[in-house]
C-alpha cells in the first residue's frame, strides 16, 4: 500500500505533464500517481497512458472543474496522505518527502504547502490570510507588484516566503493533506469550479480544529496558469464565478457589493 497518493488534475496539459511526472520519480515516500483528466483536447490522457503505464488515469467525462476533479482523484486514492499537485509543476523528491515528514511529525497539521518558485527562482506568494476585501487588496498589491518588479513588493514576498509558519491557506498548486482529514470535511466544495477552492478547503480544515502550515524549507517550481492560457476569457469568467461563490459562502454581507462592483466593470459573470 502506498503511503502517499499524488492527484494531478489535467486540462490540455500535454506540454507540461511529462516533466511533472518525471520529477516525481525521485520521491522516496512510497506513492501512487492518479491523473484525473478534464476532457483535454490535446491528447494529455493518451500521452500519460502511453508513457506512464503505472500511472492511473481517470477520465472525468468532461471539463468538470478543479474541485470536482480533485474529489474524483481523492475518492480513488489509497494512501493515507494525499498530494494535490498541478501538472505545470516540477518537484524534487526531498520536497515531497519533506512535506510528508512535516505531517508525520505534527499530527495537528492537516495541510501543508511548500515554498513555490518560478523558473527563474523568484518566490510565489503561495499562502495568505483568509480571503476578505482587505486581505485581497493586500495580497493583490504584493503579487502584482512582485510580478512587475517593484522592489518593495518583491522584498516583502521574499521575506514572507523565507520562514515556515502556520497560515490561513496554502496554494492548491501543491498541497499535501491527510486523506482522513479531507474526508472529515467532505473534500472540496464543488461549487468552486476553478479558483478559491483551496482557500475554502483550508478554512474548513481550520474550522475542524486543524492547522494549515507553510513549509519554507522545501520548494517546487511552478509555471503559473499554463492550462488556462489557451482559454483566457473562460478562465477569467470561472475565477469571477468562484469569487462570487466564495463571498456568498463566507462573507454574505459583502457579496452584493462585489456583484455591483463586477457589474459596473462589465465583468459580472453568467452564474446560471
Amino acid at each position: 500500500m502506498p503511503q502517499l497518493s499524488v492527484v494531478i488534475v489535467t486540462f490540455n496539459s500535454a506540454a507540461d505533464i511529462t516533466r511533472c511526472l518525471e520529477s516525481l520519480q525521485t520521491t522516496a515516500t512510497p506513492h501512487e500517481i492518479i491523473v484525473v483528466d478534464n476532457a483535454s483536447s490535446d491528447g494529455t490522457a493518451d500521452l500519460v497512458r502511453a508513457q506512464w503505464p503505472t500511472v492511473r488515469v481517470v477520465d472525468a467525462g468532461g471539463n468538470i472543474g478543479f474541485a470536482r476533479a480533485n474529489n474524483m482523484g481523492i475518492r480513488v486514492a489509497s494512501g493515507p496522505l494525499v498530494l494535490l499537485l498541478n501538472p505545470d509543476t516540477v518537484v524534487n523528491g526531498t520536497a515531497i518527502d519533506g512535506l510528508a515528514a512535516c505531517l508525520g511529525e505534527h499530527p495537528g497539521i492537516a495541510a501543508v504547502g511548500p515554498r513555490i518558485i518560478d523558473g527563474q527562482g523568484r518566490a510565489e506568494l503561495s499562502w495568505g490570510a483568509m480571503m476578505s476585501p482587505l486581505a485581497e487588496v493586500r495580497q493583490k498589491l504584493l503579487v502584482v507588484g512582485h510580478d512587475r518588479g517593484w522592489r518593495q513588493a518583491s522584498a516583502a514576498v521574499e521575506q514572507r516566503t523565507a520562514q515556515s509558519r502556520d497560515v490561513d491557506w496554502v496554494s492548491g498548486a501543491c498541497l499535501m493533506a491527510r486523506r482522513e482529514d479531507l474526508q472529515a470535511i467532505g473534500l472540496f466544495d464543488e461549487r468552486f469550479f476553478l479558483y478559491t477552492e483551496d482557500v475554502d478547503l483550508c478554512a474548513r480544515l481550520r474550522a475542524h480544529g486543524k492547522r494549515v502550515h507553510f513549509l519554507a524549507s522545501v520548494s517546487i517550481v511552478h509555471a503559473r496558469g499554463r492550462s488556462g492560457a489557451s482559454m483566457p476569457e473562460a478562465t477569467r469568467a470561472a475565477y469571477r464565478r468562484s469569487h462570487l461563490a466564495f463571498y456568498e459562502k463566507h462573507h454574505p454581507g459583502w457579496a452584493p457589493l462585489l456583484r455591483i462592483y463586477l457589474k459596473l466593470r462589465g465583468a459580472l459573470p453568467d452564474t446560471r
